[in-house]
């Protein structure tokens, strides 16, 4: 049994077919990567994973128990963590303010999974004070994934974390999401930047217009020339 298990799930927006019978699985400890263009229906796959939509088919499973359908605060509580698009960070609360909203769940914050995230993420602690809304783009980013870390997530759902960052942050931020990993926390990326996504991936799934259309480990993904041409910018001789 894997830790999730999606399967055969579609999703509309009234009469449009978001996504039309999507399956894949997440084996606990894995970091899998959602590849595909902008409307290719990845962030809309994380968010019904997530509770934030609701599946009109299909059926999806987390450790074994149904939840599609499941409202996003009750998955919390199950251990999905959920780090959208666009950070969402507090902009009028201080950074430790909105690392403490990450453990709402718990009556009182985890001491220990603070200190981590500071271990992680040291220039938050340098900035614990600070306005949310005052930092830097790379730095509500840390901010984001460190609030979700503060819920003690089992799996981590992350939307697009390099986007609109510059080359050394998005490095440093995959950096930090294989050591989120290796602590034991199993990882679902939504990415157009393939080439740090399956870097970072065991394993990976292409949507192209709500479809699934390919699936393979990160490597065999990164050396496949359908993803060479359209995601890395290649031109592949024939």
């Amino acid at each position: 049994m894997s830790l999730l298990e999606v399967d055969d799930i579609e999703v509309r927006y009234g009469a449009i077919r978001a996504l039309k019978g999507v399956s894949f699985h997440v084996e606990e400890g894995e970091v899998v990567a959602l590849l595909g263009a902008n409307g290719a229906g990845k962030t809309t796959t994380q968010k019904t994973v997530s509770g934030m939509m609701r599946p009109s088919l299909g059926e999806i499973r987390f450790d074994g128990e149904r939840i599609d359908g499941v409202p996003a605060h009750t998955l919390i509580h199950k251990g999905i963590c959920h780090v959208p698009e666009g950070r969402r960070v507090f902009p009028r609360m201080s950074v430790l303010e909105n690392l403490e909203m990450g453990a709402f769940r718990f009556k009182t914050h985890d001491e220990a999974v603070l200190d981590r995230v500071f271990e992680l993420f040291p220039r938050l602690k340098e900035r614990v004070k600070q306005l949310g809304g005052t930092l830097s783009g790379g730095e509500q980013q840390m901010l984001a994934i460190g609030r979700a870390l503060m819920g003690k997530p089992r799996l981590l759902l992350l939307d697009e974390p390099s986007m609109g960052l510059a080359p050394l942050v998005v490095q440093q931020i995959f950096e930090i999401i294989r050591e989120i990993n290796d602590d034991g926390v199993t990882v679902l990326v939504v990415e157009q930047n393939a080439t740090q996504a399956l870097g970072l991936a065991d394993r990976g799934y292409v949507l192209e217009t709500g479809e699934v259309v390919l699936s393979g480990t990160g490597a065999e993904l990164l050396a496949d020339d359908r993803i060479r041409a359209a995601y890395l910018g290649e031109e592949i001789a024939h």
